[in-house]
């Protein structure tokens, strides 16, 4: 807003204001007293301009921007702590159980026995918030002594760890609320309640689905993956804890029968034929494509909850494909078997299957 109030512009305007019949040359008196009092007042429009942005939602970052939403009662979700079945044998792998509360680790990671999902099955907390809680798989070691116990294993993401809140999706959060006025069970209240529920990624809203009265909101994990039957569970006991009861104990209105569902996983086969530079072979780019591959259905599960239906298209596969070093062409692109795109239901989200290169 600010950017012609520079140091020489300032100056300038100072100098104006001086009479013609006084030195204004550089070096001069009137020149060397203006010239520390232009730069300082060049500074303090560049900080104005600053903090004017920080003012705004559309522009604030940060604690100003939580200042701004804090206003309407719309705070920065704090990093969550992910949620992972642990599987748990005694020698020949008998089902065990261990006392609530055993500490486990895995790389420096520390999980927490909390409850009990059936014999040998627990559900386990990672000590640490965030992401980080989502990514590791495999052997756990007890951190105390547990009588009978052979082996321990760290398996399902059941309800997925979140980092703390961005400022982008603070922002987009508290523009939709402002904006789409959620209110007593509209569509726009649901998404607001739903999406704040740990664990969720995303929601979709379907009013009178089976007849009037009754809700589906179906879900996507934080991680953008098919949500478990543990947070699918967590959701329906906060949303309508007696499913289509119609009562108002959870969350929804009276009168409102809900029924929480997950986003559905639809596998994507994909084959090609490339054109590789010259001594590349086939296995030096796989890793790569199919990881090319991953992220473009990745970014479309990331916009599932607003897009109506996700369009897996040809075009995009073979694009991201051509970006991998050593791919000099790609032809003979085929999902799940035809040369063609693959159109998924509003409730299904794609993941990656079989990469086949040739």
């Amino acid at each position: 807003m600010y950017e012609d109030q520079t140091y020489e512009a300032i100056l300038n305007r100072m100098l104006e204001r001086v009479t013609n019949d006084v030195d204004k040359r550089a070096g001069s008196i009137i020149y060397d007293a203006l010239a520390p009092a232009a730069a300082e007042l060049a500074q303090l429009y560049i900080e104005f301009d600053a903090n004017q942005n920080l003012a705004y939602a559309d522009t604030a970052t940060g604690e100003y921007l939580e200042r701004r939403t804090g206003e309407f009662g719309i705070n920065r979700e704090p990093a969550t702590k992910a949620r992972r079945k642990g599987l748990f044998y005694a020698s020949g792998d008998m089902p065990i159980d261990v006392p609530v509360g055993s500490w486990f680790s895995i790389n420096d990671l520390d999980f927490t026995a909390v409850s009990k999902i059936e014999t040998g099955q627990w559900v386990l907390e990672c000590e640490t918030a965030g992401v980080v809680g989502n990514k590791e798989f495999g052997p756990l070691l007890p951190n105390d002594y547990i009588d009978g116990l052979a082996r321990a294993e760290l398996t399902d993401v059941l309800v997925p760890g979140e980092d703390a809140e961005t400022d982008e999706s603070l922002r987009q959060r508290y523009m939709s609320a402002i904006n789409e006025q959620p209110f007593g069970g509209n569509v726009a209240d649901y998404k607001t309640k739903i999406a704040a529920i740990n664990g969720v990624g995303g929601v979709k809203v379907f009013p009178t689905w089976n007849g009037g009265g009754t809700v589906k909101a179906t879900i996507i994990a934080s991680d953008f993956s098919t949500p478990s039957t543990t947070l699918i569970d967590q959701v329906q006991t906060l949303i309508d804890p007696e499913v289509n009861s119609g009562q108002g104990i959870g969350l929804a209105p009276i009168g409102h029968k809900v029924t929480i569902t997950g986003a559905q996983n639809i596998t994507i086969n994909v084959s090609a034929t490339l054109t590789l530079a010259a001594g590349t072979t086939i296995g030096q780019v796989q890793s790569d494509v199919t990881e090319a591959i991953s992220d473009y259905l990745l970014s479309l599960r990331q916009s599932w909850a607003n897009d109506t239906a996700l369009i897996v298209r040809v075009a995009q596969i073979e694009s991201r494909i051509l970006t991998v070093p050593g791919v000099l062409d790609v032809t003979n692109t085929q999902l799940n078997g035809a040369a063609a795109n693959v159109t998924l239901t509003n409730e299904q989200i794609p993941v990656i299957g079989t990469v086949t290169l040739t």
